[in-house]
């Protein structure tokens, strides 16, 4: 038990926190790790540098790593190259020299047709280059030729004491060609280093590491697409704002009559919501399942809303590997009371008893389809050997995290919200026969209303989409983090301005269940995200394979989950206060 809490007190540690800047004194010397490589379209099939037949120590010296930097497949290791702080190397310096078979080239050869890139690390800061170089063209002959880097130039900036950037080239020697290579062959691994002073300071070093990527950008006209989507969604908004402030008004002005004559006459018209009050209030059924949507949504909402400010705050930044995947992993766990708390109290207040199944349920909600996908991934990518397969101590870590702290969290927070759990306080009672629901157009139909309820919502963050399936699926470093704020403030509000309004129209249609509806027409959104992801990964992506396809599909799944438990979560609590507000505000006989 003991360790297990270290572990967790382990990944609580500096995880989010800011890099502290390390400084050299000139000759000192300045580790170079190598970390990863794997193919430049599978930004998630990755593999260690070292199953590669490279330049590799006797003793292969691992560095220690966050829980961030493992979720994120870095796998760290001590390389053979001799840097040191401000000591130009002019001249080729003999690395290894490697003994090649034809199974060695073999490997090689296809490591460079599906054009591998490495990733090594100096001083916290990303460096990449292409494994190897391939030549294809023309049609008859077909020229089909493969080449290997064996020198490395090393570009390191630097400012008094701080390394400020650095990145690799291959200049200065040709490639060997690996074309009917006779074996075995013997090949020599060089490289130089150059270092090179810069007016940069420590504190912009980000800046140059995110406007100097390896990878290619795409975020140029970023700010006119997001300033065009919230023109349109502040149109949507005052428009549906509007028209219910003008439609809510003549339906109290024709409701609330004074005249019993009157009344009883608009009773008999039997028409419009007032004549549903009495079964407005109705509870929905599967009580238990309803509360943990509710529950676990406002869980994620307030996750994301951390997340968000935390990066606002300036807590993740480039040079911070997987920092956001190991605040997102905590918090996760010490947001459970919130989940468990909304529950149990939702759960109590519509009349539940067996509270410890709801706790159970709400704990289970997102923790066993997630277990689910992840065994899958995981057992895949293990087979494979890739990075991305979690090693056995992480994943103890992170079922300790949810064992030792999510869990019984959730526990105690269902415990507070059961035992400060009042009454519904409905407006209007509710009668024991319920009435009868009148038939209803197509265009009034639950599925009718989810595509709306689903459409407007992905509508308002469709453009913002494209850059965080780059940021996730691609190579991007997302740093606009005031921009996905504004966007998530946007779809929140559009979510819960387009409930308001369906809930109206079911309830104009002296359709009481509007509970369950409210959940599926804006928690429908996860649907047309999901269809986007498909579009994305078919046509605007070049990822391929069994291990990246299952990967994509399997996390953008419950990716979309989430953003179901979300906005379902939103539109429901819209539309009971809009409920609540207009059963208040008439007068009742």
């Amino acid at each position: 038990m003991a360790t297990v809490w270290k572990l967790i007190a382990l990944a609580l540690v500096v995880e989010t926190s800011l890099v502290v800047s390390s400084s050299y004194k000139e000759g000192d010397k300045v580790p170079v790790y190598v970390n990863k490589v794997g193919p430049y379209f599978n930004p998630h099939e990755t593999y260690h540098y070292y199953q590669l037949p490279v330049c590799r120590p006797e003793k292969i010296e691992h560095k220690s790593l966050t829980l961030g930097e493992v979720l994120d497949g870095d796998r760290m290791a001590l390389s053979l190259y001799d840097v040191n702080y401000r000591t130009d190397i002019p001249t080729k310096k003999e690395l290894c020299k490697v003994k090649y078979g034809e199974s060695e080239l073999e490997m090689l050869r296809n490591a460079i047709e599906d054009l591998y890139y490495f990733e090594f690390v100096l001083d916290d800061i990303p460096i990449r280059g292409f494994i190897g170089h391939l030549e294809e063209g023309g049609f008859l002959p077909h020229n089909h030729k493969i080449y290997l880097w064996v020198h490395l130039h090393f570009n390191i900036e630097y400012n008094q004491d701080h390394i400020i950037y650095a990145n690799v080239t291959t200049k200065e020697q040709l490639p060997i060609s690996l074309d009917g290579a006779a074996t075995p062959l013997e090949v020599a691994f060089t490289y130089t280093v150059k270092w090179v002073q810069t007016d940069l300071s420590y504190d912009q070093r980000g800046t140059r590491i995110r406007d100097n990527s390896f990878f290619p950008k795409n975020l140029e006209i970023h700010w006119l697409s997001i300033i065009n989507s919230l023109v349109l969604v502040f149109l949507l908004i005052g428009f549906v704002v509007i028209i219910m402030t003008r439609v809510l008004k003549s339906d109290f002005a024709r409701y609330n009559i004074e005249d019993e004559e009157d009344a009883d006459d608009l009773d008999s018209d039997d028409n419009g919501w007032k004549i549903i009050r009495t079964d407005v209030f109705r509870f929905p059924p599967n009580k238990n399942l309803f509360c943990a949507i509710l529950g676990v949504g406002t869980q994620f909402l307030a996750l994301a809303t951390g997340i968000l400010l935390m990066a606002l705050a300036g807590m993740f930044n480039v040079h911070r590997h997987g920092a956001i995947n190991a605040a997102a992993v905590v918090l996760y766990a010490f947001t459970s009371s919130i989940s468990g708390y909304v529950a149990a109290n939702m759960f109590k207040k519509m009349g539940g008893e067996n509270w410890v199944w709801n706790i159970n349920l709400t704990s289970a909600l997102f923790a066993v389809p997630f277990f689910l996908v992840w065994a899958v991934i995981n057992s895949v990518a293990w087979a494979y050997g890739t990075t991305r397969a979690l090693p056995a101590t992480t994943v103890i870590l992170l079922m300790a995290l949810w064992l030792f702290i999510g869990y019984p969290l959730t526990v105690l927070g269902g415990i507070f919200g059961k035992n400060y759990a009042g009454s519904f306080d409905a407006p209007c009672r509710t009668k024991n026969i319920s009435r009868e629901i009148p038939s209803v157009p197509w265009y009034r139909s639950a599925l009718a209303h989810c595509a709306i309820g689903g459409f407007l919502p992905f509508s308002a963050i469709s453009v913002e989409l494209y850059y965080i399936f780059a940021t996730l699926w691609g190579r991007e470093q997302y740093t606009l983090f005031g921009i996905l704020f504004i966007v998530y403030g946007i779809l929140l509000s559009v979510t819960a301005c387009i409930s308001i309004a369906l809930t109206y129209f079911q309830l104009s249609a002296e359709d009481y269940r509007w509970w369950w509806r409210s959940i599926f027409s804006a928690g429908s959104t996860g649907i047309f995200v999901f269809l986007y992801a498909l579009f994305y990964y078919y046509k605007r992506s070049n990822m391929s394979g069994l291990l990246q396809t299952l990967e994509f599909l399997g996390y953008t799944a419950l990716t979309c989950y989430v953003f179901f438990l979300m906005l379902a979560t939103v539109s429901f609590f819209a539309s009971l206060k809009f409920v609540r507000y207009i059963y208040v505000n008439i007068k009742m006989d």
